[in-house]
């Protein structure tokens, strides 16, 4: 039986509860997390699954026996891992739900009472208030938000990374230069912690944030030179079956279709840059670019 579980590292008004979701492998629970030390902000409501709803509900009406009251529960975006239970959550507990304005078509029968927008702050009365910065960075999804504290220097972040794993980029709804842009962006803040959607807390986050920087480019290159390889054998490019098993030849095949995606979001992003091309369904090093 899950239980909520006080988030380490020394966050102060923070407390995680991981309950089991319908999400990605490696990754199997979604965290949900509470903040603020009087008025509380409940971020994540993830699971779809009656038992864990139970525990999720206890866990959320006893911060009262704490002094602390529920004000709103907030979505970092629309993935069903992340929002499989708000529409129950906010029923049950009387609260209303905030996101961002591109969650709100996303999310049939869970209307935002609250359309939070990038750089405004959420204030949480208490005797210790808590301000969080909100920032929205799209990428992986239009919609998605992170959270920071800034005082404490704590990011709730979402799926921007991971505790174990990477991060999918799906090309019908991300944008691969958008989310490497914001990675940059989330390692320039000088955050303390990093709380993820998966796993456990991330202490020094830029350094995992450069890490996703670097493995995404290196995947890049990988892209451009299969391309150049194919090139060899002719003008007539190649296909995104053919580059998959060359560009991922680290990756387990049981993966690849997922896999298949990042790739695809990857020529996506060179096509846009003018450094591949593509006609039908076959992509090509662009003419008269170099490496």
């Amino acid at each position: 039986m899950i239980r909520p579980q006080p988030v380490g590292l020394g966050v102060r008004g923070v407390e995680a509860f991981p309950a089991r979701t319908p999400t990605l492998p490696p990754a199997t629970h979604t965290n949900s997390y509470a903040l603020g030390g009087g008025e509380v902000l409940l971020v994540e409501p993830a699971t779809p699954y009656e038992d864990e709803r139970r525990e999720w509900l206890a866990w959320a009406r006893g911060f009262a026996s704490q002094g602390r009251s529920l004000v709103a529960i907030a979505v970092t975006h629309h993935h069903a891992d992340h929002v499989g239970g708000a529409r129950f959550f906010a029923a049950e507990l009387g609260l209303p739900v905030w996101g961002h304005a591109e969650a709100a078509p996303r999310l049939p029968g869970v209307p935002l009472a609250r359309r939070l927008a990038d750089g405004e702050v959420v204030r949480l009365g208490g005797p210790e208030p808590t301000a969080l910065r909100v920032l929205h960075t799209p990428g992986h999804a239009p919609d998605h938000l992170c959270f920071l504290d800034e005082a404490q220097g704590a990011l709730v972040c979402g799926d921007m990374v991971a505790g174990e794993g990477t991060i999918l980029i799906d090309p019908r709804e991300g944008d691969m230069a958008e989310y490497l842009a914001q990675l940059d962006r989330l390692a320039g803040l000088g955050a303390r912690v990093a709380l993820p959607a998966h796993g456990g807390p991330i202490g020094a986050p830029e350094a995992l944030f450069r890490r996703y920087i670097a493995h995404r480019l290196g995947r890049e290159r990988l892209v451009i030179a299969a391309l150049e390889a194919a090139s060899e054998g002719g003008a007539g490019g190649t296909s995104i079956e053919a580059l998959l098993p060359v560009v991922y030849a680290d990756t387990a095949p049981l993966v690849w279709p997922l896999a298949r995606l990042s790739l695809e979001a990857h020529l996506i992003k060179l096509e846009r840059e003018g450094r591949v091309a593509r006609s039908d369904d076959r992509w090509r090093r662009a003419a008269g670019t170099g490496a």
